[in-house]
């Protein structure tokens, strides 16, 4: 809100000040102040905009846009000597051409700079550790516990754009997207409470794009962070666009024990199988357990053995047989 105050303030002084110079340029004041208010609202969108701006991309760009200017000057001089009719514009084109010239290609190869960068701006390096969280991951709520657990180190970077979106689902009509939006918020509150986890809740924005995903990927980009979600098609469109991600849902598959045919287990029955006779249990991860003549056992636990492992696009599941079943007995455990 201070700096909405702030920037209305800026727009106001410019519109004043072209106001009193312009009778002095031979111009009405009503034209003076449109055209101040014109330039204090250009200048509050170049700082609103260099809020997402790494401080050494702003630094680049300064800097070849500063020697574009003196190589197009230099240049427009050289030219207006030759054809001095053409005035000032001889000079001031090519000084604008350089100038443009000079940002862009110092934005273009920005990573031939990296050495330069890495002396000039050690504390950015650090910002490679930033962990970009989209909404799908809050609502989630598994990263807390990995985060609980110390696997997460750097930042947690919640941007504003994604509390708001947050807010839209709390806001929600249906009574589900409700429970997911304030769960998501709740997720939020105990990431700030942890010791050790540091939540960055920032204002970065890019108007010019629309789609929450994008804003998360550019975000990174200027971070140098990682995205992290439970979202296949943010997952992929991330990884198109050259930007890390840490996805949930991998890390879950990735701590899934380990099963090997031959090994023994434990399981406890809940519901008939598709096939005669089968039963079907669930390991605490959710993987489905098919006991072969284990209808019979249904609602207790049992001792199994491992007989074949199917891993599917919807999950994996384990296949098994009652570990005294051999001759077709299978007897329970408490």
């Amino acid at each position: 809100m201070t700096m909405i105050v702030v920037r209305a303030v800026v727009v106001l002084l410019s519109a004043w000040a072209g106001a009193t110079v312009a009778p002095e340029l031979d111009h009405s004041a009503v034209v003076g102040a449109v055209a101040g208010a014109l330039l204090g609202a250009t200048a509050v969108w170049l700082e609103y905009t260099a809020g997402g701006v790494a401080v050494e991309r702003l630094f680049w760009v300064a800097a070849g846009t500063f020697f574009g200017l003196i190589a197009g000057l230099a240049m427009g001089t050289a030219v207006s000597s030759f054809f001095p009719s053409g005035g000032m514009t001889m000079v001031g084109l090519p000084a604008l051409l350089g100038a443009y010239l000079g940002g862009a290609i110092a934005v273009r190869r920005q990573q031939d700079l990296e050495h330069v960068s890495a002396l000039l701006f050690p504390a950015s390096r650090r910002t490679e550790l930033h962990k970009i969280l989209d909404t799908s991951v809050i609502i989630d709520g598994r990263l807390a516990d990995v985060c609980a657990a110390g696997f997460i180190d750097g930042p947690l970077v919640v941007p504003q754009f994604v509390l708001q979106e947050l807010q839209h689902i709390a806001d929600s009509g249906d009574a589900l997207k409700r429970n997911r939006g304030k769960r998501g918020f709740d997720v939020l509150q105990r990431l700030q409470r942890m010791p050790g986890v540091k939540v960055e809740i920032t204002d970065a924005d890019f108007p010019h794009v629309r789609e929450v995903d994008r804003k998360l990927i550019e975000l990174a980009k200027v971070l140098r962070g990682k995205v992290v979600t439970n979202d296949y098609n943010l997952n992929k469109v991330a990884e198109v666009s050259g930007v890390a991600v840490l996805n949930v849902n991998d890390l879950a598959s990735g701590l899934r024990p380990v099963v090997l045919p031959g090994e023994g287990m434990r399981v406890h029955l809940l519901r008939e199988g598709k096939e005669a006779g089968q039963g079907v249990a669930y390991l605490d991860d959710g993987t489905m357990v098919v006991v072969e003549h284990g209808k019979r056992y249904l609602g207790q636990t049992v001792d199994v053995i491992v007989t074949s492992v199917l891993q599917t696009s919807a999950g994996r599941m384990i296949f098994s047989r009652l570990r005294d079943d051999e001759h077709g007995t299978g007897a329970p455990r408490a």
